[in-house]
């Protein structure tokens, strides 16, 4: 039988990934370009891009892909692509982008000037979601725009997911699978349909659905490469684009989690934990399951927001001395400080962080917090107490997972740049009390992308299938139980008390900030 391959795009948060994939999930060749500039600050806190950067640069690695191994492009079957979230393009009726995207990790907030109707903000009061709703609506990059950019707001005729733009500059087909369309968008991802105007929950963003793209079902062929396209890349014009689905997905897909048995654990700059599922369920209370990257299925996640990034903020602040260590010794300097993690007990000696850098739906006032600092602790200390912070809390979204779906996990597969140490892999497998899976690849999202396209080109009949083709796991952590007995009782004892013992506090400080922000602007002004 003759060995297919299919093309994956995998656009990141830092960098855009183009592989040529095997049925085996074998990579026959890879190319990858760093964006110099993943974002930039207008404003402190405001995180923005110009869509067709990430284009230029997908080009620039398709370009490298295809000058190197133009017998293997000339034979792919199909390709797709996955991206990072809840990231729009707004267009205008030429399809001309007017401003630059508003990418995930901005901070900015819109003041609510306009008021939702009585009867729906009764409606969630009456079920205790007022607080998660206006931040919700505070975050929706929609209602930033039309009150503050209202000549810009009225020229948008488009408002696209950036992956579906990024579609249109390959195919001039504005379409993509509702799994690739997570964000501030009108959505009723049980349905993957758009609301219609005027429902409820579509209600909150302040998003006419006529300004919404087609989605298409995931594993649908929706175009194929244009010559404009094949010229800026090198793919081959005419190559059918099959949709698959969003970067968490994929990435589950390409670290095997094919059924409910097992819950994906995502170490990246945002953090997660999911658990697929072929019955809708909500992981979280008013949290959706997300369409997953392939037919049939959902995806239950809780997210951390920013989560593995805190690492990488913690290098930079107090990992001078590793840094330098690590230019010498030519590696990363998280290598260095996952070597001296292990010398630490669990539970960091009694230090316990709170990993919100970001509220989320359940905590919408959510602050981060470090409590139990002792003149014992060190900057490892603090290190591992991040790295068990996170832990903490996607175990508590398991836990919500499970209680909400009916589901009990047995083992977890974990990816992600968190996921490259066997350290952390180990703390996490202590942590959950489960054994832990980690892939011989770390481009888990484009392997998955191309598990996906396999599946639809009708290669493989099903997920088992897929999966003992093209998934290979090289290393397996079994919990140690002295550790894993440690880490319940501060989890039970401690951890879960954190949040509530500190939300009213919280909110004085979100008030008091927002005050200042407010008197800074107006001193400014």
């Amino acid at each position: 039988m003759e060995n297919k391959t299919v093309i994956a795009i995998d656009y990141g948060t830092q960098s855009v990934r183009v592989s040529i994939i095997d049925q085996k999930g074998k990579f026959l060749a890879f190319e990858q370009v760093r964006y110099d500039k993943p974002y930039f600050s207008p404003e402190p806190g405001y995180c923005e891009q110009y869509p067709d950067y990430y284009y230029d640069c997908m080009c620039k690695a398709a370009k490298r892909l295809t000058e190197k191994h133009p017998e293997l492009v000339n034979k792919v079957s199909s390709i797709s692509s996955t991206c990072f979230r809840d990231t729009a393009v707004y267009l205008d009726e030429n399809f001309n982008v007017i401003r630059p995207s508003i990418i995930w990790l901005d901070q900015r907030q819109a003041d609510l000037k306009r008021k939702l109707p009585f009867y729906q903000n009764a409606a969630f009061y009456i079920v205790g979601m007022t607080q998660t709703v206006n931040l919700n609506r505070k975050r929706t990059p929609a209602i930033w725009l039309q009150e503050n950019e209202t000549e810009n707001w009225k020229k948008i005729k488009h408002y696209v997911p950036l992956n579906v733009y990024l579609n249109f500059r390959m195919l001039n087909v504005l379409s993509d699978s509702a799994s690739n369309m997570i964000g501030h968008y009108p959505l009723n991802f049980k349905k993957g349909k758009w609301y219609k105007n005027g429902a409820l929950k579509g209600e909150l963003y302040n998003i006419d659905s006529n300004l919404m793209p087609e989605i298409s079902p995931v594993g649908a062929v929706i175009g194929k490469i244009t010559k404009k396209c094949s010229f800026e890349t090198g793919f081959p014009e005419g190559l059918e684009y099959i949709t698959t689905g969003n970067d968490k997905s994929c990435e589950a897909l390409g670290s095997g989690q094919v059924d409910s048995q097992s819950a994906h654990v995502s170490y990246g700059t945002s953090s997660s934990i999911a658990v697929i599922s072929q019955k809708y369920f909500e992981p979280e209370r008013f949290l959706p399951s997300y369409i997953a990257s392939f037919p049939g299925w959902y995806s239950g996640e809780v997210q951390i927001y920013r989560g593995y990034w805190m690492l990488t903020w913690f290098v930079q602040q107090f990992g001078q001395n590793e840094s330098l260590e690590a230019q010498i010794e030519r590696i990363a300097p998280e290598e260095i400080l996952n070597e001296k993690i292990m010398d630490i007990p669990p539970g960091s000696n009694g230090l316990i962080l709170q990993p919100y850098w970001g509220p989320g739906l359940s905590r919408p006032l959510a602050k981060g917090a470090v409590i139990g600092f002792f003149d014992v602790h060190t900057k490892f200390h603090f290190y591992r107490a991040i790295i068990e912070g996170i832990g903490f809390a996607l175990k508590e979204g398991l836990e919500s997972i499970e209680k909400r779906s009916g589901l009990k996990v047995k083992y977890l597969t974990i990816s992600g740049g968190g996921s490259r140490s066997d350290a952390i892999c180990q703390i996490t497998s202590d942590l959950f009390n489960l054994p832990v899976y980690k892939s011989e690849t770390c481009e888990n999202s484009s392997l998955g992308c191309a598990c996906a396209q396999f599946l639809a080109l009708g290669v493989y009949k099903s997920l088992d299938e897929v999966k003992r083709n093209m998934i290979r796991y090289n290393k397996a952590f079994t919990p140690n139980k002295k550790a894993s007995e440690e880490y319940k009782k501060l989890y039970d004892r401690v951890y879960l008390k954190v949040y509530p013992s500190l939300e009213k506090i919280y909110k004085e400080l979100t008030e008091i900030d927002v005050e200042f922000v407010k008197k800074h602007n107006k001193d400014k002004k």
